[in-house]
């Protein structure tokens, strides 16, 4: 082999492995557009949760107090304070009937 076969030879494969490095360089590229490409989705889709999860805890702490203190709680406790007066009434009358069953004086039988 001449020196000019053997700088053929290398200058073939220095042209393949330039070719080769130059696609290698290019899907390098393309892989980091789309890593960046996914951590900016993803830092946005950790916001969107962020931001749906405090306008969540807003919403419960709205309804917390706009349905549950209004024309529902007045409701419940109306009826609770029926019933205690109910019981309060019960225990009135059954006061008054301990009463009138002291008050008698014992019978006394003649034996």
């Amino acid at each position: 082999m001449t020196g000019a076969e053997i700088m053929a030879v290398v200058g073939f494969f220095v042209m393949i492995s330039g070719v080769l490095w130059g696609i290698w360089w290019r899907i390098e590229g393309k892989v980091k557009e789309a890593r960046d490409e996914s951590n900016i989705r993803a830092d946005a889709a950790v916001n969107l949760a962020a931001m749906a999860r405090s306008d969540l805890a807003d919403y419960k702490l709205h309804a917390a107090e706009t349905f549950a203190t209004k024309a529902g709680m007045q409701e419940q406790t109306s009826q609770l304070l029926r019933a205690i007066e109910s019981v309060g009434s019960r225990i009135d009358g059954l006061h008054e009937r301990l009463d009138r069953v002291f008050e008698r004086p014992p019978a006394r039988r003649a034996g």
